[in-house]
């Protein structure tokens, strides 16, 4: 097992890129919702933290078994990775740059509302299954663990900063998180290449 700084800096960054979308949908929720009780701003946040740090081992588990199969495949990986990765973060960086300055609102979020908010924003984190496939269950299942924990205080911070900001930094998140994912995939590739 191998548990040095880069794991743990690579899985925070890992999560603080794959969060921006769910902070976005948290700051508006917070926006539109600024009376929120703590109890619910903690189980926005959860919901949020719960499936993104879920889809990740849903995607190790989906690698691990294909991998396990077909051995050729493993070398795919970080191309797979850089692929996926990318297409995420340039949609992310496009969809922030055109929504920068956008200040729509929206309902408060209920529960159904917020399934299919965390359901939406953590679909894409079922690529980050291709980017720790080298890790055991344990080192994936924390490295899923610390990408939940920073979606949890980003969405936390996120609602909080919503009922006091506003909207302005929505585009900003999704510009951010692009540029994680990006650097992230690029990392990846260019790491199998040495």
């Amino acid at each position: 097992m191998n548990l040095g700084f880069t794991f743990f800096f690579n899985s925070i960054l890992l999560g603080t890129g794959l969060a921006m979308d769910a902070f976005s949908l948290a700051l508006a929720n917070g926006l539109n919702e600024p009376e929120m009780k703590k109890r619910k701003i903690i189980g926005v946040a959860g919901c949020f933290a719960f499936f993104q740090s879920a889809m990740p081992l849903i995607g190790w588990i989906c690698v691990s078994a294909a991998a396990e199969r077909f051995r050729v495949f493993e070398k795919f990986i970080p191309v797979i990775a850089l692929g996926l990765l990318g297409f995420i973060g340039i949609d992310m960086l496009r969809d922030g740059i055109k929504h920068k300055d956008s200040d729509e609102a929206m309902p408060p979020v209920g529960f159904k509302g917020l399934i299919a908010q965390s359901v939406a924003t953590s679909v894409d984190a079922l690529s980050v299954g291709f980017t720790v496939s080298q890790y055991s269950f344990t080192e994936a299942l924390l490295a899923c663990m610390l990408i939940g924990s920073v979606t949890f205080l980003i969405c936390f911070a996120g609602i909080l900063a919503g009922r006091k900001a506003g909207t302005k930094l929505l585009g900003k998140a999704g510009i951010l998180g692009g540029s994680i994912l990006l650097f992230i995939g690029i990392k990846i590739f260019l790491s199998s290449l040495v």
